[in-house]
């Protein structure tokens, strides 16, 4: 819309242009922070006009140092009486960052409303700073000189950013909206806002997050590092009249991200570590964990390694890195590629064994993978997990149990005897191979207290009686009783001899014993 330098003196002199403040939190508590103040044409016919009608003409006609003047000296009235002494942010236009008038103006203001400047936060745009360098750097150091802080607004939107922050003191960067509103739809405003955040932790910076309007939105922000976050989601713009209905009614609006098994406490701690140092302790996990741990991409390739795994795979961590699986491992990938693709399609595979030659021929090392997908903020597989477990010791012990089990086994068959085990009610915990040829019952029917049904018909009752006699006294058992392999078969006359094992406690665990074979007996053969 166009204006006239007429109505633009009128609104001027009768106060028409206006603060309105949107509340800034923080996004891991949600408790206030501040408020950024944006301006409004309070217009007494066409109503309420928005700063896109007349900020670019403000610049243009000249009058833009006055409208700033005066908003600045409502809005810190309106600012600094409030509790918890929130900031507030003003948006500075690139004219009045040359010459030493707008700071003149910001300390006039300040004194008057008795804000302290710590609390003003003036935010620049990077066009601002395109035009004239050396000047905006002699009135921005003289702000910085008077307290008050300093944003790079809208960074990543213009030119030569990395330089201006760089060469300029400020104290926070914030993210343009146009990345957070389409984030949770395009990776690449997602990388692009986790760089910008990134970027902003490096260099000690606080990193603000415009255009919030989503909880998806502001737990992607909190998950990336971002420490402040404003937009709908929170509040839109109030006038001043507006203020304290907010400030009482405004409950602490913390992301259900940081509710995730963590108190406000934890994450805000979590949070709060210094990147490079975070870096550093995690480092010290990968690298001192007992397995081997790898990261791969979506298109295979290693981004990280620890020592364990590239021992494992017999190459140089630093020759992985940016290899392929199928470059560093080529006898193996035909086997693990199909298990891969099924993690990059969000599939968690987890103990696959894989067996491998060592550089002794005759061995093999046992390999216990897992594969577990990496999602982004969004839902998105954006690379693999990979846990490698050398159980090659666990494997040679469990063969070298089973060849000594064996072993013992086949020494036991050898000697006339048949050994046995039974629990402390008469139960059968384990026989002979040779009473499974004797009786003629199969491997499962001996179990538990179906022994007995392998015994002579007038002998149950009698053997069952002797061994409650011994489970009662301790005393060992010493009984005889008949068995035959079948019908076809003569009843074969056993002795069955055994002695209670003992806890430390003297309570019985179980009875060991053994058969004797006395002969062939004919008694009784029905």
């Amino acid at each position: 819309m166009q204006i006239s330098q007429q109505d633009v003196h009128q609104a001027l002199e009768r106060g028409e242009f206006v603060p309105h403040f949107q509340p800034i939190i923080r996004l891991r508590t949600g408790q206030l922070y501040g408020f950024e103040m944006l301006a409004r044409w309070a217009h007494p016919e066409l109503g309420l006009i928005f700063p896109g009608d007349f900020i670019e003409q403000a610049e243009r006609d000249g009058w833009i140092s006055e409208l700033t003047y005066q908003l600045l000296r409502k809005g810190l009235k309106e600012i600094a009486p409030l509790p918890g002494e929130p900031t507030l942010s003003v948006n500075i236009s690139p004219p009045q960052l040359h010459g030493t008038s707008f700071v003149d103006q910001v300390h006039e203001a300040a004194a008057e409303a008795n804000f302290p400047l710590n609390r003003l936060i003036l935010e620049i745009t990077e066009s601002a700073l395109a035009e004239d360098i050396v000047s905006v750097s002699k009135t921005v150091q003289s702000l910085k000189i008077a307290g008050c802080r300093l944003a790079l607004d809208d960074f990543g939107t213009g030119y030569s950013s990395l330089l201006h922050l760089q060469s300029l003191p400020f104290d926070e960067l914030k993210v343009d909206r146009s990345f957070v509103s389409s984030m949770t739809q395009k990776h690449d405003s997602r990388q692009i806002v986790a760089a910008v955040v990134g970027l902003g932790q490096s260099l000690s910076l606080t990193t603000v997050a415009e255009g919030v309007e989503t909880e998806e939105q502001a737990e992607i922000l909190l998950w990336l590092g971002c420490e402040l976050g404003q937009g709908w989601l929170y509040g839109k713009p109030v006038p001043a009249e507006q203020l304290d209905e907010m400030m009482k009614r405004r409950q602490p609006h913390a992301s259900n991200a940081i509710l995730n098994g963590m108190t406000g406490r934890q994450s805000a701690t979590a949070l709060e570590i210094p990147p490079m140092q975070r870096f550093a302790q995690l480092r010290a996990i990968y690298d001192g964990a007992p397995v081997g741990l790898a990261f791969l991409d979506r298109e295979m390739r290693y981004l990280s390694i620890n020592r364990r795994l590239a021992a494992i795979n017999g190459s140089p961590m630093e020759e992985h890195l940016g290899r392929t699986v199928a470059e560093m491992i080529p006898e193996f990938f035909p086997t693990v590629r199909p298990l891969i693709e099924r993690a990059l399609a969000g599939e968690v595979v987890a103990g696959v064994e894989l067996t491998k030659p060592t550089q002794n021929p005759k061995e093999l090392r046992t390999i216990l993978l897992s594969y577990e997908p990496a999602f982004d903020e969004s839902g998105e597989v954006i690379g693999v997990s990979v846990v490698l477990l050398d159980i090659t010791p666990i494997k040679r012990a469990e063969e070298a149990q089973r060849e000594s089990e064996a072993h013992f086994r086949h020494m036991i068959e050898l000697i006339p005897q048949i050994p046995w085990i039974i629990d402390p009610e008469g139960r059968a915990l384990d026989v002979s191979q040779r009473w499974l040829e004797l009786t003629g019952v199969n491997d499962d029917q001996w179990r538990g207290f179906a022994w007995l049904d392998s015994l002579h018909p007038d002998d149950r009752q009698p053997t069952i009686d002797a061994m409650h006699r011994s489970f009662q006294s301790g005393e060992p058992i010493d009984i005889y009783y008949r068995v035959r392999r079948s019908k076809d078969h003569p009843w074969q006359l056993l002795r069955s001899r055994g002695s209670a094992r003992r806890d430390d406690n003297g309570e019985i665990m179980c009875w060991y014993g053994s058969l004797e074979i006395i002969g062939e007996s004919d008694a009784g053969k029905k």
